[in-house]
């Protein structure tokens, strides 16, 4: 067993006010699987980037094993795919790698096509089969399942269950299910670690959190209490005292004696109020500090009296006059969520794009309602340039609700005024979601909408589908998010 140490850490930014760390002490067991989680911006990669000792920081990291960061970096993309995957792991054969992308169940053909022309699964499928033909050190690996189909989500599970140790950022619940023994979890004020994987990680932060407001309730209505029984003990104690100086109606004096003692028995009660008072302020302080306030998002969908608002017969989307999959058929009525599933480059994107209006060959009948008002969210975040502000003028959306939608995802006040092309691949995201429901439509268009999103941000957009039910059809491989928001699922096949 070795450990790695993290003693007082503390880093920021320069030109940032907060510190992303701030004497941050823990330890971790470099046999333990550890899924690394926290809302987007909370600091994931840049802790693994802190271990890698690509930044100066103040306080102590002690470690005595290598690291290798996953996805590998390509500098060189214009090279030939086979090329990339040698320099990453030398000394294998051609057989091995072609046996790899088999199990991946990725076309071969794409060894021989230059890196930078794969799609995004492919790239990652690439690198996956890099990594699981090199002979690794301990794996801080971010992110690994973007873009990728279940299939080779599962191939990469069966990998990491063969791993010692490794430290894994990904906010698929049902894969950190999978494959992880211990949470690290970034949260407001701390760093916590838990044994167990991110359900029995949610369990317990879910009581923590229900007992901390309760407690919270219960103190807020105590000091109410004791603040007004306190005010009024004064106000008795001091008008008790200012009475001993008056006679009675007789004329005779009252017992000042036994008046001023009563007057400063109802003053020393005031004052072991204020001290209990003081002591459940202190006990409030320390509660909710860490409870993540899951704020209700809102989508405002526009109903059509037309139905259906899509039918697809025998649909076949064609490359090079080939068809990429198996003819499918299908509907969309008013109030369907319909997930489209298949494998890496079996055509799910172009069946989005055909349907928001580019140009793609294919066989079969698409049919769209007239006037069906459609908002989109792409894959690709690279269009996003500028300033909010100006963003959300170009799209013609409201800025104050644009602005809400970001701030109940977790992207604070202070980020506004930044560049998008600054923000983190999760926080672009969030921005292309936040237009789309920030827009009235009758159909929401969204492909793969969750890579790079956190967690509880998921969990939100989830919530905001079941309250508005607006008609939706997506590709998305979250197992857990198309499970809980699809209400049909159109399956491509090759």
């Amino acid at each position: 067993m070795s450990l790695i140490s993290i003693e007082n850490l503390t880093f920021g930014y320069e030109g940032n006010l907060n510190n992303v760390f701030e004497n941050v002490t823990f330890n971790i067991d470099t046999d333990w699987k550890l899924g690394l989680i926290g809302r987007n911006g909370k600091g994931k990669t840049t802790f693994l980037n802190l271990l890698l000792g690509k930044y100066q920081y103040s306080g102590k990291i002690s470690k005595n094993v290598q690291f290798d960061y996953f996805p590998f970096e390509v500098n060189e993309t214009e090279k030939l795919t086979i090329e990339i995957v040698n320099e990453i792991a030398p000394n294998v054969e051609d057989w091995e790698i072609i046996k790899e992308l088999n199990l991946l169940n990725a076309d071969t053909e794409i060894l021989y096509k230059r890196f930078v022309l794969l799609s995004g699964g492919e790239q990652i499928k690439i690198l996956l089969i890099s990594l699981f033909l090199k002979s690794n050190n301990f794996l801080l690996i971010d992110e690994p399942t973007n873009h990728l189909d279940v299939n080779t989500r599962n191939n990469l599970v069966e990998y990491l269950n063969k791993k010692k140790g490794f430290i894994l950022v990904s906010h698929d619940r049902n894969f950190l299910d999978k494959v992880v023994d211990h949470i690290i979890s970034i949260n407001n004020t701390n760093i916590e670690i838990q044994k167990g994987n991110f359900s029995s990680w949610q369990e317990n932060k879910d009581k923590q959190d229900n007992f901390e407001l309760i407690q919270n309730e219960k103190l807020t209505k105590d000091i109410k209490r004791l603040e007004i029984a306190s005010k009024n003990t004064a106000r008795w104690s001091d008008k008790i005292e200012k009475s001993k100086y008056n006679t009675t109606n007789s004329g005779s004096s009252l017992d000042r004696g036994y008046i001023g003692h009563q007057s400063a028995k109802m003053m020393k009660k005031s004052k072991v109020m204020e001290k209990r008072i003081e002591k459940y302020i202190d006990e409030k302080t320390n509660l909710l500090n860490n409870v993540d306030r899951k704020e209700n998002l809102k989508i405002i969908p526009l109903e059509s009296k037309k139905n259906p608002l899509i039918i697809g017969s025998n649909l076949q989307i064609k490359y090079n006059n080939r068809p990429i999959f198996k003819k499918v058929s299908f509907e969309i009525r008013d109030g369907d969520r319909v997930a489209i599933v298949g494998k890496n480059g079996v055509g799910k994107t172009s069946i989005l794009n055909l349907i928001i209006g580019k140009e793609i060959m294919y066989s079969g009948e698409l049919k769209i309602t007239n006037d069906l008002k459609i908002s989109y969210v792409s894959q690709s975040t690279s269009k996003l340039k500028g300033k909010l502000k100006e963003y959300s003028k170009e799209n013609k959306i409201d800025e104050g609700i644009f602005k809400a939608m970001l701030s109940k995802m977790g992207i604070s006040s202070t980020e506004f005024n930044k560049d998008m092309e600054q923000m983190s691949e999760g926080q672009k995201k969030k921005v292309l979601i936040a237009r789309s429901i920030s827009e009235q439509a009758h159909i929401y268009v969204w492909d793969e909408p969750l890579n790079y999103i956190d967690i509880l941000t998921r969990i939100q957009i989830e919530e905001a589908i079941f309250r508005y039910k607006p008609t939706m059809i997506f590709v998305e491989h979250d197992e857990a998010f198309i499970k809980n928001v699809a209400t049909k699922v159109i399956k491509l096949v090759n």
